[in-house]
């Protein structure tokens, strides 16, 4: 195929210049640079040329489709600036005028409640870790002292992926506790935020997705007292004051003694809706690593000892922020959400 490539390209300039719209320079796109082109001719010719012709002709091929795809693009900026030097012309237009608003998103409540509490356990010296949600039966039960025939599995309502058992959705966070003990070098401090899953019926108290933040604390000769001043610290951070707690008695598999902590309610003196009228709030429960749990991580229990927590974040967003429906915080309701 014999081509005067100048000729050509003189040719192809002139009608892009000429070219009233896009769509015309579409169609002039197609003639000369797509494989049915011109162009894909004069390469797909190469084959049939003699050896010592075929590296001249397709740079020549190369160098007409490179200064079309120029003129293409020139054009096209022309006729964009021309577009937009007729629109500033004509009736109505006023360059002074703002521009329209863009409307702006914002963080989910549990994130915002996860990145100040994520911001105070850091001040205080934390390790902020993640872990799988789609878990081991191993880490999730066995390793926190809750063996296959613990009445405690009853209450979790797990969703199991396998028909073994042996993958399970997190019931809670706590198995970042035995990945923790797994991976950092005693003594540490860490708390592992994230969702967490279980197969219950939903209503305005109960999800079957919803997030926890998991606390542990491993050193030596780590005692109750350590853990009632790390609670202070957390709550004085959250609340820019200093708050009365008290620990009432609570079992949990994975800490001996357990306890359920309790801080006076920090919006009332006498009783209030957030409260129940009692004065005191429900805040986490918590207790000292059992030692079972210690030896599940590789840690011997006669040196190493340590306490662990568990704060629900999706009931303590719905307690300071009034939500009185759980469903709220996963339904992806703009309505709900612009609140925040």
């Amino acid at each position: 195929m014999t081509v005067d490539h100048a000729t050509t390209l003189a040719e192809a300039r002139q009608r892009i210049a000429g070219a009233p719209d896009d769509d015309a320079l579409r169609e002039l796109e197609r003639e000369y640079v797509d494989k049915s082109g011109l162009v894909g001719q004069l390469l797909a010719a190469i084959p049939s040329l003699e050896p010592a012709e075929r590296g001249a002709a397709g740079r020549a091929a190369n160098e007409l489709k490179q200064a079309v795809v120029i003129a293409l693009e020139d054009r096209r900026r022309a006729l964009l600036t021309a577009a937009l030097d007729a629109e500033r012309k004509g009736d109505g237009f006023d360059p002074t005028l703002p521009p329209p608003s863009v409307e702006r998103g914002s963080l989910h409540p549990i994130t915002q409640a996860t990145r100040r509490l994520t911001e105070i356990f850091h001040a205080m010296g934390y390790h902020v870790l993640d872990g799988p949600e789609v878990e081991l039966d191993w880490y999730n039960f066995e390793a926190l002292n809750i063996s296959k025939d613990h009445p405690a599995r009853d209450s979790q309502d797990t969703f199991y992926c396998d028909e073994e058992g042996k993958r399970v959705l997190r019931t809670h966070t706590s198995p970042v506790q035995i990945r923790a003990l797994e991976h950092l070098e005693p003594p540490f401090r860490a708390v592992a935020p994230g969702k967490v899953f279980r197969q219950e019926s939903t209503d305005a108290s109960h999800e079957h997705t919803f997030h926890q933040m998991e606390g542990i604390v491993i050193g030596k000769d780590i005692s109750v007292a350590h853990l009632i001043s790390a609670m202070k610290t957390l709550l004085r951070g959250i609340f820019d004051r200093e708050l009365e707690v008290r620990l009432r008695p609570g079992y949990f598999p994975f800490v001996e003694p357990g306890f359920e902590l309790d801080a006076r309610c920090p919006f009332c003196t006498e009783g209030c809706g957030v409260c129940k009228r009692t004065t005191w709030i429900e805040l986490l429960p918590c207790g000292l690593v059992h030692p079972n749990v210690l030896k599940s991580g590789g840690l011997d229990p006669d040196v190493w000892s340590g306490f662990a927590f568990g704060l629900g974040l999706s009931r303590l967003v719905m307690l300071f922020r009034g939500i009185d429906d759980v469903r709220h915080l996963l339904g992806g309701d703009q309505r709900f959400l612009e609140q925040f």
